[in-house]
Formats: structure tokens, C-alpha cells, sequence
């Protein structure tokens, strides 16, 4: 099979129908063999419904509906287990994404070595203040802390190889940064493509100032575990020897200084340096302790499954 699209989808039952018509079109047209996976990621409106009769009609339309709204990283962690294509189109539901795009984005995969390539919506019909300018940050400061040179690390549109998905874990709200993942997991080749960026037709935005915070949150979580997530006791084990060192210097420093120095009797318990002594080395322990109980969680580490799902089609 040479394409397979995965569409991860929340209350776009107004939008499925036409994009399925428009991906159709496209893939006949080039004469793709291909499958379309739905994800309804816990809709409440009809889009299941919508996915079950374009099934019935196609046997290339497969879905996957979850009990609940478990997150796009979830919905796609899905759509990449079940996908069987050479390559993998990932594009969202809401008819923003234009899958005229496809057949480029598959000869850049198939013909020109990539390894993933992630679209780029240079000219963006969002809000500046809602989402154009929210993006911009997230970008720049995603390209400083990763080191890929990408202009739009949340762009839906997105093509990869079929062994990046499947080696891939995508959990938590991680689906912004799959290309940041990718590289951390060894795929180098990667690419960017400008496409074309549509005006929502149907609906309204699911984005919000959470989706905001969340996405410097996942940052800053993605880059620490890029650097330290095998390794977690080269973080907290050095933070906490610093600090206990630290505090062993004042301790030593206030019990030669009591010894051999002070005359006047003082208590060392009444001195400032006795608590930034204590404090240094309860915090070390603290920190140290940290990073033994995070090299010992690696080692039990077991796969768990993070969604739960009530229905599937011809998968």
C-alpha cells in the first residue's frame, strides 16, 4: 500500500464528508493505493456516524472511535498503530489542511530519501492574536531548543516514513513536536515543504490559551527528555551532590570557626549559615534521591495503553 492518511478528528462532522471526497480525488487521480483512517478522538456531534457510512461505501475508509476525548497525541498514537502504508499522511479534519498537497509530499518521502516532512503554512488565515502570534513563539523557541530548522513544528500536515511512526511514541500533547521526537529517535532526514493553508469552513477553532501554556510546558518537558530521559540521575544526581557539597562546606566552615575561632559562645543554631547549611544538604538529598528513583522507574518501565477504544472499522 502506498499512502496511508491519518485523520484525527474532535466535532467536524460537517467537514468529513468533503474531505474525504477531496482526499478520493487526489489519490485516484495518481493512482495512490492507499486507506483513510478516521480517529474520532470522543465526538459528541455525528462525525462516528458520518465515518461509518463512508466505510460501508469504501472499503479504504477505516476509523477508530475512542470512549472519550483522550488528546490529538493520543488519536494519532492510534491512527500510527494501525497504519499499513509506505507512507503516512497526517492531516487534520477541518478542511484547513489542502490534500493537493499529497503527491508532493510522497515523492519527497519516496524519491527523495526523507525521512519526515512537515508542512509549512506561510501565509495563515487564523487570528494573528488567537493563533498566528501564539505559533510564532512556539516556533521560535522550539527551533532554539531542538535545533531543527522548521518554520511550523505544529502544522497537522505532515508526511512521514512508515518506520518513523511506528518507532515514534507519541503520548501527552507531544503531536507538536513529532519532528523534534523523530530526530531524538535517530530520523535525520527531515524536511520542510510550504502548503497551502485554508480559512476554516465549518466549526470553530479548538484552540486555546491552555493549548498555549501546555505546548511550552511539553518544551520544556521534550527537552529534557531528549538530554536526560535515559539518564535522569545526570541531572538530579549533579544538582543534588552540588547542593550537598555546598552544604557540607558550611557545615565544616561553622564547626572549625566554633572550635578553633568563635569565643563568645554563640549557638551555631543562631547563625544564618547553620540553615543554608541544612537546607543545602536536605535539598542535595532530596535531588539525589530523585534521580535514583528515576533510573530505578526506567528499568521497571512497562507499555501501558493510554486511551480505550469502543469501536473499530475494518481494522
Amino acid at each position: 500500500m502506498d499512502i496511508s492518511v491519518v485523520i484525527p478528528l474532535l466535532n467536524e462532522q460537517e467537514s468529513l464528508t468533503e474531505l474525504y471526497n477531496w482526499i478520493v480525488k487526489v489519490m485516484q487521480s495518481n493512482k495512490y493505493t492507499y486507506e483513510i483512517l478516521f480517529i474520532d478522538d470522543g465526538s459528541t456531534d455525528k462525525s462516528w456516524d458520518t465515518i461509518t457510512s463512508l466505510s460501508k461505501k469504501d472499503q479504504n475508509v477505516k476509523g477508530i472511535q475512542f470512549l472519550k476525548n483522550y488528546g490529538k497525541s493520543q488519536a494519532l498514537h492510534a491512527g500510527f498503530a494501525e497504519a499499513q502504508g509506505g507512507v503516512i499522511i497526517t492531516m487534520d479534519a477541518d478542511l484547513q489542511d489542502n490534500p493537493e498537497e499529497i503527491p508532493e509530499m510522497y515523492d519527497m518521502i519516496i524519491k527523495d530519501g526523507y525521512d519526515l516532512i512537515s508542512g509549512w503554512k506561510k501565509k495563515r488565515y487564523d487570528s494573528v492574536i488567537a493563533k498566528n502570534l501564539p505559533s510564532k513563539l512556539f516556533n521560535a523557541a522550539a527551533r532554539k531548543t531542538s535545533g531543527l530548522k522548521l518554520h511550523d513544528f505544529n502544522c497537522g500536515l505532515k508526511a512521514y516514513k512508515n518506520q518513523v511512526v511506528k518507532q515514534v511514541d507519541v503520548h501527552g500533547e507531544m503531536h507538536r513536536y513529532i519532528p523534534v521526537l523523530a530526530k531524538n529517535a535517530g530520523f535525520n532526514k527531515i524536511g520542510e515543504k510550504v502548503v497551502l493553508h485554508q480559512a476554516r469552513k465549518y466549526g470553530k477553532t479548538k484552540f486555546g490559551m491552555n493549548r498555549f501554556v501546555n505546548g511550552f510546558l511539553d518544551l520544556i518537558t521534550i527537552w529534557f527528555m531528549s538530554r536526560f530521559g535515559k539518564r535522569p540521575m545526570h541531572f538530579f544526581g549533579l544538582i543534588g551532590t552540588i547542593l550537598f557539597i555546598i552544604g557540607f562546606c558550611f557545615s565544616l566552615y561553622l564547626g572549625i570557626d566554633k572550635l578553633f575561632i568563635e569565643k563568645t559562645g554563640r549557638l551555631i543554631a543562631s547563625r544564618p549559615e547553620f540553615y543554608i547549611a541544612l537546607t543545602s544538604m536536605i535539598l542535595g538529598t532530596q535531588f539525589f534521591l530523585a534521580g535514583f528513583l528515576g533510573e530505578i522507574m526506567l528499568t521497571s518501565k512497562r507499555d501501558k495503553e493510554r486511551y480505550h477504544i469502543s469501536e473499530k472499522i475494518h481494522l
